[in-house]
């Protein structure tokens, strides 16, 4: 039996079968170590657009790939057993029509072995949502700060803080779940919009800065282990801080070597 209480892989049936009851542990991973490391303990792992940022160093998720996704998503994949592997449309890869978004989300499924998919938006992607799921594509839906409208919300910025705000983020995630989709990550708002939203949708709400009312919660892997240096979504405790510890060994190796002690003569210990 595993930490999160599972023994047998993690369905999207078994995600939404959770709605209201122990609470969903989700955490991202773009590789096939952090996968295994994560698998025991996660019930879904993100294999987020975050690795624009914190793997190849770029400044916001715009510019990740399909292909980028594709090959993260498969490494990942292989490093997991158990937990239910979700993979994020990068920008660009869907917006356009149902068709085009079927086309990646197919090729992305076909290509890493993922359970399913990730997309931005509300009403206006619910469309997109019920082709893909009509068409054997489980969707995980994003509501709230959506990191790939950052242009047009002028930076990474709270969502819901006025009624109509709030009443909007609302409209967005029924229509999400009514379109199909297994649950929907709800980001950067505050407790009462994330406490209505989980009220009035019948799929798990998956919180990020949208406070313990949620159904369940996902972190960025890197920055919950201060593995993020600089950068911060601004949303996550740090849980351990691995960083100083991993420029320290680098140091001591560093040391050894320019020393001319590692590695040891032969018979040395």
């Amino acid at each position: 039996m595993t930490a999160s209480g599972e023994s047998d892989p993690i369905t999207v049936q078994t995600i939404r079968a959770r709605k209201g009851g122990a609470p969903l542990v989700c955490l991202t991973a773009y590789g096939a170590t952090m996968a295994r490391l994560l698998d025991p303990h996660v019930d879904l792992i993100l294999v987020g657009d975050s690795l624009g940022i914190l793997l190849y160093g770029q400044t916001s998720t715009l510019g990740v790939t399909l292909e980028q996704m594709i090959v993260h998503g498969a490494a990942v994949q292989r490093g997991t057993a158990r937990a239910c592997v979700i993979v994020d449309l990068p920008f660009g890869s869907y917006q356009e029509s149902p068709q085009q978004a079927f086309r990646n989300a197919a090729r992305v499924m076909a290509e890493t072995g993922c359970t399913g998919v990730k997309l931005e938006g509300g009403r206006e992607m619910a469309e997109t949502i019920a082709f893909l799921t009509a068409r054997g594509i489980p969707v995980l839906g994003h509501v709230g700060l959506m990191p790939q409208m950052v242009n047009v919300l002028g930076g990474f910025v709270s969502q819901g803080g006025d009624a109509a705000g709030a009443a909007a983020i609302l409209e967005d995630a029924k229509a999400v779940a009514e379109a199909g989709a297994f649950a929907v990550v709800v980001e950067g708002t505050s407790e009462a919009v994330a406490r209505q939203v989980t009220a009035e949708i019948p799929i798990p709400t998956i919180g990020i800065g949208a406070s313990a009312a949620c159904d369940g919660q996902i972190l960025v892997t890197d920055e919950l282990l201060g593995l993020a240096g600089d950068w911060s979504s601004g949303f996550a405790k740090r849980f351990a801080d691995l960083g100083p510890a991993v420029e320290e060994a680098v140091a001591a190796y560093a040391g050894e070597v320019r020393d001319r002690r590692f590695p040891a003569a032969e018979g040395d210990v």
